[in-house]
């Protein structure tokens, strides 16, 4: 049988701007033609299926690098560091009862997936559902807890509510230094800026409740809900595992709506 060797990459043929890490992963893909898959894209939602993922033991994920992307019958396509260990596909195939269909990623975006956020979106929705926002308002005799639930009898803004408690919660167990809520033509995306970059880490919410949204976080900062032309900026504190974290809000204008960045100035 004559010897084939695997095709020479030549390197230059991608983006000079691209990281070490994604020429690698990329060049691993073409060589064993295989596809290569951004797992974190900066302008769309992650490839990753949420729902695969709550099945999946999360240490089966760190230790063999690995995440689920879709499911098609038996027939499981992961994004994988290391496609070409054979060992740890025939062991995953046979612990999850699934085909592999392999896709070659970097295991920088696999390990910030697994251990900033995505992998634990289940336990915090599941923490997050007993979390309510403890408003802290400052007074002449002390801080304050503010129950602004009394005050939203509106039978739309409860989900809503929950909404903002659940983003606030997780950006918060994300140690998220920012989010960034911005409006669509179809939908709202919210992001997390976690150590200087911003990821995707709520699906995206319908338009048709973004005012409703911008205006329960204007509430809860103090600004005008009717005022939508002008930029406003304002605050919150909130009562966090015992310690008060205060919240600045900058609500802007923008083409389809108005945008919000919340800063998060937890001082732990």
């Amino acid at each position: 049988m004559a010897t084939v060797s695997s095709p020479v990459i030549n390197k230059t043929n991608f983006s000079d701007n691209e990281p070490p890490e994604v020429v690698e992963a990329r060049a691993l893909a073409q060589r064993y033609r295989l596809p290569y898959i951004d797992l974190l894209p900066p302008d769309k939602q992650s490839p990753i299926s949420y729902e695969e993922l709550a099945g999946i033991p999360v240490d089966l994920m760190l230790r063999n690098q690995f995440v689920p992307l879709k499911r098609e019958g038996r027939n499981l396509h992961v994004g994988m560091a290391d496609p070409t260990n054979l060992e740890v596909l025939d062991e995953l195939e046979n612990v999850l009862n699934v085909r592999i269909v392999p896709y070659v990623a970097t295991a920088g975006a696999i390990d910030v997936i697994l251990r900033k956020g995505d992998a634990t979106q289940r336990v915090m929705q599941e923490a997050a559902s007993g979390f309510k926002i403890s408003l802290v308002k400052e007074t002449d005799q002390g801080d304050e807890i503010l129950d602004l639930d009394r005050l939203a009898t509106d039978s739309e803004m409860s989900p809503i509510i929950k909404l903002v408690d659940t983003v606030v919660y997780n950006a918060m167990e994300s140690r998220a230094s920012d989010i960034h809520i911005e409006a669509g033509d179809r939908d709202v995306s919210v992001k997390f800026r976690i150590d200087g970059a911003l990821y995707q880490k709520v699906d995206p919410i319908d338009i048709a409740y973004h005012q409703t949204l911008i205006s329960r976080i204007k509430v809860m900062s103090e600004l005008d809900i009717a005022e939508r032309r002008i930029p406003q900026d304002g605050r919150f504190r909130v009562r966090y595992k015992g310690r008060t974290v205060d919240f600045r809000v900058s609500i802007l204008p923008a083409a389809y709506g108005e945008n919000c960045v919340i800063r998060i100035l937890d001082k732990e």
